[in-house]
């Protein structure tokens, strides 16, 4: 029988044939995640990611997802989601319980007016990151 775990230190990896993979010992550095995508390449822009984490401050990038489409979900403090559609910013304030759809290769960011957590499932393969000016 599985165990309960935290969602915030162990993420989860859904990949074809709906399987759903902990990764207790996820981390965000350049040698984990050649290896996690090594290992999940065969998942193809099927792959997606599960997290939770943390909202603490307003972010300093953009970002897009080229392999699909991520769902955000607000669990706690206010954000307002930005996303960039062809040349002008759509903004959506965001509270507890809110959900948005990042669409495929949109541009988008956050401005976080009270901290809290979200929930994020995305397709992680081809992720690409600019400056926030």
């Amino acid at each position: 029988m599985s165990q309960p775990f935290d969602l915030s230190s162990t993420y989860v990896h859904l990949g074809r044939g709906a399987t759903a993979e902990p990764l207790g010992d996820f981390r965000w550095d350049d040698e984990y995640l050649e290896r996690y995508t090594a290992a999940h390449a065969a998942d193809g822009d099927d792959g997606r990611l599960v997290m939770i984490g943390d909202v603490s401050s307003t972010w300093t990038s953009w970002e897009r997802h080229p392999a699909g489409e991520e769902v955000v979900v607000v669990l706690s403090g206010r954000v307002t989601l930005v996303q960039e559609v062809d040349g002008e910013e759509r903004r959506a304030e965001m509270s507890p319980g809110q959900a948005i759809v990042n669409p495929v290769g949109v541009w988008h960011t956050c401005d976080v007016h009270e901290p809290g957590q979200a929930l994020y499932i995305t397709p992680g393969a081809g992720t690409e990151h600019r400056p926030r000016t």
